[in-house]
């Protein structure tokens, strides 16, 4: 399975290369442009996706302590490192736009989908693990959470395919655009890795 950590890990690369390059484009942008909205899809996506990946960072990370499987743990590892770099850069916008990193609209508002996800017991957004299932993760280990990891991640990417696929949609600043097309063809690959890893387990996705 060196092929998650090829395929992760190159994800990190491309993303440490272009964060040199994210805020001054940004900053540029806004001196030319007109600063996101507050209620824009821009900020909307920004602060969404920031949620959506804290919880995949903390998920991965979980894991990596409950198995000592190397390809469980490369892909979580990889996993967690793509998505906090990505973290880090929409919560930057989000700075240099003067705009806050919270809102009192429902989380998919931006989308047109602000009821889509009840938010019961943690699941915020579409994709999103629940306390229960988080905790859950934390008590099992070996194949168990390897298992149970995978599934979770898989619905999660899923549910952040659909919220990038909304920005490329919706979003007006390029490089926030093109940030989200990387999201989502990165994780339609991961889904094929974690796909292929679940099965060698004798498991499946769960949807």
């Amino acid at each position: 399975m060196r092929q998650a950590g090829l395929i992760a890990g190159a994800a990190v690369v491309a993303l440490i290369a272009a964060g040199g390059i994210t805020y001054a484009v940004a900053e540029e942008g806004g001196s030319t442009t007109s600063v996101p909205a507050a209620d824009s899809a821009d900020a909307g996506f920004a602060r969404d996706m920031a949620v959506h990946h804290q919880q995949a960072v903390e998920m991965s990370y979980i894991v990596r302590d409950r198995t000592k499987d190397t390809d469980v743990r490369r892909l979580a590892y990889d996993i967690a490192q793509t998505q906090a770099n990505q973290r880090g850069m929409l919560l930057g916008w989000l700075d240099l736009w003067g705009l806050p990193k919270v809102s009192a609209d429902a989380p998919m508002t931006w989308m047109g989908m602000g009821d889509m996800a009840s938010g019961k017991d943690g699941s915020l957004m579409p994709g999103m693990a629940t306390n229960t299932e988080m905790k859950k993760l934390g008590t099992l280990s070996g194949k168990q959470a390897e298992v149970f990891y995978l599934q979770l991640m898989t619905d999660h990417h899923k549910g952040g395919i659909h919220m990038a696929e909304g920005c490329v949609a919706k979003c007006s600043v390029d490089v926030e655009k093109r940030l989200a097309q990387g999201m989502v063809n990165a994780q339609q690959s991961e889904i094929q890795v974690m796909g292929d890893m679940l099965k060698e387990r004798g498991a499946k996705a769960r949807s």
